[in-house]
């Protein structure tokens, strides 16, 4: 039922880097359970009993779902302290059909800087795991260590049994370090599933008698049918554990002043046009990203957030105002984790609110990492957000969060790994209080784009920053998959016009955006009336389906997408209707058939211009879509027979 292996206890297994056969985990051993119903649904509890530990196993079912969230907590009920190495939040035995060596897809998301929710599915011996005996010392292994807790991969995955048609998918709701593994024992295939670990992540605790310790939550779906169906239901319950916000349910367009635009150099006199533009396309939001804080050159020094006065020689108020005499409301951009090495205020305060490893502060890439498990540096943050909020009148804050301070901090914990869990879960916390603060306050959650996408933090903030990918063709990509990572009502997609671009690059742009969360940006000031009305229709159209949004579910008609995709397609669906995309990229093709079954009416509406020339052709099973140029998108309503 678990993995619980702690110093000095023998790993009774021939296991190399696995896992497997811990102690005193193997040893514990049922004691009783309890059955509850709750808000969510139904509630098992099973305690387990050892000679040292004593353990309690926790699945929370979500009513109508077929997902639950596990975890586990640790209880030392010995006399001595016992030092825990690694412990399992999900085991699970026998996950496959048998000959798993041919019946197994594992579907892992590779999640990169510029490249986010990009989806690779492999046979395990592909993936080097291979049918050697009745057991072998090889797994398959994925693992996070640090700060950003979706670098490399996001912290979901899934495995597809081709003999039974089912997918598993596993869901890690946090926000640091992770592991999970899967591996054959017995000529079947087993699934570990933990936050963080020793081996892994430099994580150790040293449980006291008494003390409790209780791991990080994991997700998990069982569904009929391939990836597509699991990402539908995973869909499903990320819905279920949303904080409630009206921005998940209004979902008002947002203009953001640095992606191919102002680049982190705001200026009274450049914002002034952009304001005037972002109003007249219809955003509802602005916001002044990076660089309002400081006079010139700013990364490293960062950490007071007092605004530059060389920027704006009328007050950050002005352009604040500005933005509310629009019609808009106002944003700005923070990186409140970090203190750049630069800041004055980072050598005031003591060396225990940063995170420390041999004695040093950890520097990474010009910034100190603040621990939000000291109240001076809670009390520096809630100053911060107190000064924005009530005296600057801001409704939005970008929280972006730019480095990785690698395994921890040593400072007032076990290990570095212990420091490191101790300050996500505070962090949490304190995010938490703010939104409690501040209720209409929207904080978008950033980490260089999309390197911290769980959902520890998504449960909590409302939208999420898929992306920084700069070239509009390549964020076709990301946004056709960014629904696997994250909620389309969560997930922001930049929509940015270049100054010197076409008709079919602008169109391009708005479609990337106009099914999940719409991040316009570009120089829209400087665009022409015919490349500008566009972005206006665009964001009009929105408009009219967008409440929908939160209650369609996600469906990939050319499953995930890749970079080499000659054609990418996307859409949302309920019964009755669907809003689908499509991006011809570079497909020697003209036409790409689509298995959409039972659709009674498909009509573009996005370029309106192009309704009459673009006729999809329905059959039974399948539609049909031409288009004619190479990089060109269209985006389609859908309605299905009874």
């Amino acid at each position: 039922m678990l993995q619980v292996h702690a110093s000095g206890y023998n790993q009774n297994d021939h296991h190399a880097r696995k896992h497997t056969g811990s102690e005193p985990g193997s040893s514990l051993r049922y004691q009783t359970h309890r059955e509850t119903e709750n808000a969510m649904g139904r509630k098992l509890e099973i305690d387990l009993q050892g000679d040292e530990l004593h353990a309690r196993w926790h699945l929370q079912h979500f009513r109508g779902l077929a997902a639950a969230r596990i975890w586990c907590e640790i209880i030392n009920h010995s006399n001595e302290p016992v030092g825990l190495e690694y412990v399992s939040s999900l085991s699970l035995y026998a996950i496959g059909s048998l000959p798993w060596e041919k019946s197994g897809r594992l579907h892992l998301a590779h999640n990169n800087w510029y490249g986010e929710a990009q989806w690779k599915k492999n046979s395990l011996p592909e993936l080097g795991l291979e049918k050697v005996n009745h057991f072998s010392l090889d797994r398959i292994s994925i693992e996070n260590t640090g700060t950003w807790s979706s670098i490399g991969y996001l912290p979901c995955a899934a495995f597809e049994d081709t003999i039974a048609g089912t997918t598993l998918l596993w869901q890690i709701e946090h926000n640091g370090s992770w592991q999970w593994e899967i591996g054959d024992y017995r000529d079947q295939l087993y699934l570990q599933v933990s936050g963080p670990t020793e081996n892994e992540s430099h994580w150790w605790k040293k449980l006291a008698p008494g003390e409790s310790f209780t791991s990080v939550p994991v997700a998990i779906t069982l569904v009929t049918g391939g990836l597509d169906a699991a990402l539908r239901e995973i869909t499903r319950y990320r819905r279920r554990i949303l904080r409630p916000s009206a921005d998940n349910i209004e979902l008002p367009v947002i203009f953001n002043d640095y992606m191919n635009c102002l680049s982190g150099d705001p200026t009274t006199e450049k914002l002034f046009p952009l304001i005037d533009a972002a109003a007249e396309a219809g955003c509802e939001y602005f916001c002044i990203d990076c660089g309002w804080y400081s006079d010139g050159e700013w990364w490293d020094g960062v950490g007071e957030w007092q605004p530059s006065a060389a920027r704006f020689p009328g007050g950050i108020r002005e352009p604040l105002e500005y933005i509310a005499a629009k019609g808009m409301k106002s944003g700005l951009w923070l990186e409140l984790e970090v203190m750049g090495t630069a800041c004055q205020l980072a050598n005031t305060l003591p060396d225990a609110c940063f995170f420390i490893r041999h004695g040093k502060r950890v520097i990474d890439h010009q910034r100190y990492q603040l621990d939000f498990r000291h109240p001076l540096v809670q009390a520096h943050a809630d100053q911060v957000i107190t000064r924005l909020v009530e005296d600057y009148g801001i409704s939005y804050i970008k929280m972006d969060y730019n480095i990785n301070a690698g395994s921890g901090t040593e400072l007032a914990a076990d290990s570095p790994g212990d420091g490191l869990l101790q300050h996500n879960r505070a962090w949490l916390a304190w995010l938490k209080k703010t939104l409690d603060r501040y209720p209409n306050l929207v904080i978008e959650n950033c980490g260089s784009g999309g390197l911290r996408m769980d959902y520890a933090l998504l449960q909590q903030h409302s939208i999420q920053s898929v992306s920084d990918q700069t070239d509009y063709r390549l964020m076709a990509c990301i946004a056709a998959a960014s629904a696997s990572a994250v909620t389309p009502e969560q997930a922001a997609i930049w929509s940015y016009p270049l100054r010197e671009g076409d008709r079919e690059e602008v169109v391009m742009n708005m479609i990337n955006s106009l099914l999940l969360r719409v991040h316009q940006s570009g120089h829209l000031a400087e665009l022409s009336k015919e490349r500008f009305a566009l972005v206006r229709e665009g964001i009009a159209l929105y408009k009219t389906y967008r409440q929908k949004i939160p209650h369609l579910e996600p469906f990939w008609p050319l499953e995930m997408p890749s970079f080499t995709s000659p054609w990418l397609a996307f859409g949302l669906r309920n019964e009755q209707e669907a809003w689908l995309a499509v991006w011809r990229m570079e497909s020697e093709q003209e036409a790409i058939t689509l298995p959409v079954p039972f659709v009674e009416t498909m009509t573009c509406i996005y370029p309106q211009a192009e309704q009459r020339r673009c006729q999809p052709v329905l059959q039974p099973q399948n539609v049909s879509v031409s288009l004619p140029d190479k990089m060109t998108a269209r985006l389609f309503h859908l309605t299905f027979a009874d």
